[in-house]
Order: structure tokens, then sequence, then C-alpha cells
């Protein structure tokens, strides 16, 4: 029998038995009707009293914090008891007491269930449009915007719903290493495992930290068990994630996929670092024995998070950085990493950083022995493991480094057409890093059955807020300046589309990296590829010379090899047009020539 935290899926997912709809502006005696059918089922766990946890009588003294909240977003003390910074260990009390199919995994990380939802919802992500940030948004398909109006609406709809609440968590932290440049996070929810799963994403304070918190400068009202009302203007459906740039605030109604605040705050990030002269990237970062900083960009699955995961190199961190002029700093406090077929052989680090202080979302455990089963896609195959960097052994902490010296660019080229590895010119790199291509292949999603080219802009367009050639120059001039290398390494396919050749080798891949970083590959010796117009290595340690070049491994006919290459090139044609009127002149010839 399949079991999902000891209950059945339905019970564990918190599934209402039939969807409701719902209709008309929210006040909150309309919210605690809407409440009352969903809490029914776990009435008997919102009654329970913990011992050393009463709730606050009108006359109890208030802190700072729960002032501050009352004040500027009307939560009332008197009836929520408010716990700020609560430690690991109560926030595992809490949400095993009162959040339904919540429990431990054997190795100590706490599974928790994020309903309906088990990814982030693009399509309801909105951005508000008022006067102090509006000509500085690439209005389009990624940033929606929002009337500040239905953002006020939504967000009285969002506090009427947690003022409903017997209990509410507040995590205070920041966002960013480098003390220069950090924001400071307040993050308000009634889910203690959403509380857990920023304490580990964002950057603890210490005691003195806390002490002197002051006034954050942005906030996350997380209301996301309450569903947006859909028949509000500008609603696509009952969940809204919304940012204002103004007021400094986000709300999240309709979604508990914990990964929306992250990425939220990556989105602040990407607004804010820019107009300091700060680059912000989607990027992992990792640091050599003598200093040296190489910075990772990909895409889902094309091995950036395996990669920067090197024994020989310290890790600054997986997903999120900036470069300022002191260096690059991680923006996170930990790590959030796909779980789904995880094993102990292949990723050792990821897999135990897993223990007491992890989140494990949506994964599947045996109902006995509480043994994860990373292989179970029944939930999601977007199962997720958020702890805390220092969960991993070669973090560096602070984890900040110098200015990088290597730019590494990584796809997944299924048309098995690009090299294992080419050298770019710094207007190469703008073009590349502004295509952000990969590869969905055959068995990935529902639908596909041929290989489909995936372009991101700057390796994450979902959370770009200005617009991609802003991001590119920075990168640009911040190369140039400190005379960083830049390469494209493809961990696809060579010599022949997904399911006729076969997939690059990690072991050659690293020994690629390696060749980069103990400077074998910038006094190399090279030669031309055509089309792309790319420098391609000779010869690269450990690496065979046939895999370096594809022709020369190509499983067909030679018009066949240059028919895919142009068909990949044309893609890339085609997909550049998006940023053409704002592209610099240099960076549109840098690419593929037919």
């Amino acid at each position: 029998m399949l079991t999902i935290g000891g209950c059945s899926a339905e019970k564990s997912l918190g599934l209402p038995e039939a969807d409701v709809e719902y209709v008309g502006v929210s006040t909150q005696s309309a919210v605690v009707d809407e409440c009352a059918a969903l809490d029914t089922k776990t009435a008997s766990h919102h009654l329970t009293t913990r011992p050393g946890s009463p709730r606050p009588s009108s006359s109890a003294s208030h802190t700072k914090v729960e002032e501050e909240l009352h004040e500027v977003a009307g939560i009332d003390y008197d009836k929520v008891t408010i716990k700020r910074n609560a430690s690991v260990a109560v926030l595992y009390e809490e949400a095993l007491t009162y959040e339904q199919g919540t429990v431990i995994s054997s190795a100590g990380a706490l599974c928790a269930y994020s309903g309906k939802k088990t990814g982030r919802s693009p399509k309801d992500k909105r951005i508000v449009r008022e006067e102090t940030s509006d000509k500085d948004i690439w209005w389009g398909p990624v940033n929606t915007p929002l009337d500040e109006k239905v953002f006020l609406i939504n967000r009285e709809r969002a506090i009427d719903y947690l003022n409903t609440r017997p209990r509410l968590y507040v995590f205070d932290g920041y966002a960013g290493w480098d003390p220069k440049y950090r924001i400071k996070v307040r993050v308000v929810a009634s889910r203690a495992y959403h509380i857990l799963f920023m304490r580990n994403m964002l950057i603890r304070p210490t005691d003195e930290e806390l002490e002197n918190y002051g006034t954050p400068d942005f906030t996350i009202f997380n209301a996301g068990e309450f569903p947006a009302n859909r028949y509000t203007t500008g609603m696509t459906s009952t969940t809204s994630v919304s940012v204002n740039f103004k007021r400094n605030e986000m709300v999240i109604l309709g979604t508990e996929y914990a990964g929306e605040m992250k990425k939220g705050i990556f989105t602040v990030m990407h607004y804010l670092m820019p107009k300091a002269g700060v680059l912000s990237l989607h990027s992992s970062a990792n640091e050599g024995p003598d200093g040296d900083v190489s910075l990772f960009f990909g895409l889902s699955g094309t091995g950036k998070t395996t990669l920067s995961a090197d024994p020989k190199r310290q890790l600054i961190g997986d997903d999120e950085h900036c470069w300022s002029d002191s260096g690059v700093f991680n923006i996170e406090g930990g790590c959030y990493a796909k779980c789904i077929d995880l094993s102990g052989e292949k990723e050792p680090d990821i897999f135990n950083a897993i223990k007491f202080g992890s989140i494990l979302e949506n994964v599947v455990l045996d109902e006995e022995s509480r043994v994860v089963d990373y292989a179970d896609s029944f939930l999601t195959e977007n199962t997720r493991a958020s702890y805390p960097i220092y969960h991993i052994p070669n973090a560096k902490i602070p984890c900040m480094g110098g200015h990088p010296k290597n730019i590494i660019l990584l796809t997944c080229d299924a048309f098995g057409v690009l090299p294992p590895v080419s050298k770019l010119s710094a207007a190469q790199a703008m073009y590349h890093f502004i295509s952000g291509y990969t590869t969905k292949v055959p068995g990935t999603e529902d639908g596909i059955v041929e290989p489909q080219a995936t372009f991101s802009a700057c390796f994450g367009a979902p959370f770009l807020v200005l617009h991609p050639q802003r991001y590119a120059s920075m990168l640009a001039e911040k190369m140039s300046q400190h005379k960083a290398d830049a390469w494209l390494i493809n961990t696809g396919w060579i010599g022949g589309k997904a399911g006729v050749a076969k997939r690059c080798p990690l072991k050659y891949t690293r020994a690629i990296l390696d060749a980069i970083h103990n400077g074998e590959l910038a006094n190399a010796e090279y030669a031309d590829y055509e089309v792309f117009n790319l420098k391609v290595p000779k010869k690269v340690t450990n690496v065979p010379d046939e895999m370096l070049d594809p022709r020369k491994v190509w499983m067909g006919t030679p018009e066949e090899y240059t028919q895919s290459l142009h068909k990949v090139a044309s893609m890339f044609a085609e997909n550049f047009k998006t940023y053409q009127d704002e592209a610099a002149p240099e960076t549109i010839a840098a690419g593929p020539q037919l």
C-alpha cells in the first residue's frame, strides 16, 4: 500500500473532497466562514494547546514584532499566538502537531506536503504596476502587471485569513551574505513548515543581529492555504503570487509550495541589486584552493548543482548569487535540491545533507521504517530537499568569494551538435547568456517524443525583472574588468540526437572542468567550429580527442549532421528576435551565422 507521511495520499495532501469556488470581495467574517469547512477535518489539531505555549490574553505585554505586525498589517495579537524565529526543534514539534501528514524520515528530515501545488505557478505571478518601478520593469509574459488596488484586495484577504489562525510564525533573516548589500526579509506564515523552509533558505541572524534587527526591508505574507478570489480583476485562478516594490511586500494565496517564497526573494534581488550596481545571477559558485572562483549557469537537467559540488573545491552556493565590486556572494543561507532518484552513490553531498533540520517535500516513504523512496514520483517528479548550507561539509562560510576567474555556461543539447566545451569571446558570452539554451528530452515530460529546444533568458527568465540585456551588459563589463574566461559546456549528447547517441559521460565533463580550473585550456590550441563560430580545444587531458568535435563522432551521414547543426542554429536565431530591439550590436553579431 502506498504511504505518504503514514497516511493515504488524499489525507496527506490535505485535499478537499470537492473544489470550492469563492465569489465576492473578502472581509474577515467572510474569510472565517470560508475557513470553517477547511478546518473541520483538522479541528482537533487546532484546538490542542501545547504546554508552555499559551495564547496571550488581551492584558499581556506584547513584543515589538507583534506591535509591528499589528500596526503594519492589522494582525490581531490578542487572538493569535505569534512565534518569532523559533528553533528547528520547536518548528518540528509545531509541524508534527498541527500539519496533517507531516512525519520525520528515518534520516531525521521533516517530511512536509505542499498540497495540490507541487511546483511554482509562473502564470499566476504578478508584479504591481506603480510609478516607482514602472519604467524599469521588463513587462511581458514574464512580468505581468497587477493593479495596486487588486494587490491591496489580495493583501487584505491574506491578512484576514492569517488572523483566523490560532498561531502564526515569523522568521526574520537576511538575503545576501555581503553585509553591505544584504536585505532584511521578514516571513509571516501559518505553517511551521514554511518558516523552517525559509529558516534554511535565508541567512540566519545571530542573537545580537536579531536583537537589533529593526524594520524589515521586505515582508512576505504567506496565506497559501487560502485561495485567491478568481473573480477579482487580474486573477486567472485561485492562486496568486504578487510582488509590490513600492510597499516592499509579497503576498501568496492559493499555493503552499514553499519554493514560491525562495524565488520571490530572488525576484526582489534581481530588481534591487542591479540598481545598486551589483549583478544578480541564477548560478552556482565554487572556489578552488588558490581562491579562484567559478560561476556555473544552467537550466534544469544541465548539471549545475552536480558539477558545482566538487570535492576539490569549496561550495559558495548552489543557485543564487550576486557579483559586486568586492566579488561574489551567495544570496541564500541554504540549498534547495531536486531529489528524484537521489542516491548516496550519485550525489553523496546532497544525500548526506538530508538530516535533522532539513525538509523533504512531497516524498513517499515506507509506513513502518520511514525510509524515503527517492525513486517514487507518485506525488510529483519535483520532489525537493531544503537544508542549510552548513550541512554541506566543504561549504565556504561566510558564503563569499573573490571575483570569478571562469564563467561556465552549461547546456544539455539533445540534438548532439554542440561541442562538449568551447571558449567564448565576451560578445559570445553575452549572446549565449541571454539565450539560455538547453533541451527537454523524451520521457521528461508528457507529450515530448522528440528533443525540444528550451530557451530561458539569462538562464533564469521566470525571475528576471529588468530586460535581459541589462544583466548581460553587466556580465560582459565585469568579465572584461576582471579578465574572466567564459566557456560553453555541453553536458548533453555528442554525435547524434538523444535516443541515437550517448550522453557525454560525467567523467569527461569533470575532466574538462579540471582542465579549465588548472589553466590547461587557457593555453590550449583551438580549432574553429562552423556556423556557431566557437573555439574548440584540440586536446583535453583524459577526454578522447574525437569527442571534442561532434562531426567526428556523428552517428549518421554528413548531410544529417549539417541539417541538425543548421536546425539548432536557426532555433537560436529565432529565439533571439525577442531581444533584438534592446540587444547590443556586438551581441547580435556573436550568434550563429547561417
